[in-house]
């Protein structure tokens, strides 16, 4: 049993982390959109309703911190600036597609239940 308790704690510490790196409203969408490509800040912003200049700049920010996300500037009149996935960002694919995939499940049981 302590061994089990251990390995839910450690699991459950690694869970947490994971999340705060990509948890809350924004990041993973943020993310999908990256995994298109390249996209400067208004394409971005445009790409997620309802996001905020504020939020969006601040999620960008802890991404960027984190290591999940590049910002390049280009020095022009007027600066360009883009964000990509960095190879670590890149490697949250699967976890985004292992939640689509979670979804699609969730939603055809949850019909499945309300019939």
């Amino acid at each position: 049993m302590k061994a089990e308790a251990e390995n839910h704690t450690r699991l459950t510490c690694e869970v947490e982390t994971t999340l705060k790196v990509i948890g809350g409203r924004w990041k993973v969408l943020i993310i999908r959109e990256l995994m298109a490509g390249v996209k400067r800040f208004g394409e971005l912003q445009r790409a997620l309703p309802g996001i905020t200049q504020k939020m969006l700049t601040q999620q960008l920010k802890e991404m960027e911190e984190d290591g999940i996300i590049h910002r390049e500037v280009y020095p022009q009149i007027p600066p360009k600036v883009e964000y990509s996935l960095t190879p670590l960002g890149e490697t949250l694919q699967p976890i985004l597609y292992a939640m689509h995939e979670w979804a699609v499940q969730y939603f055809t049981q949850a019909n499945h239940h309300a019939t």
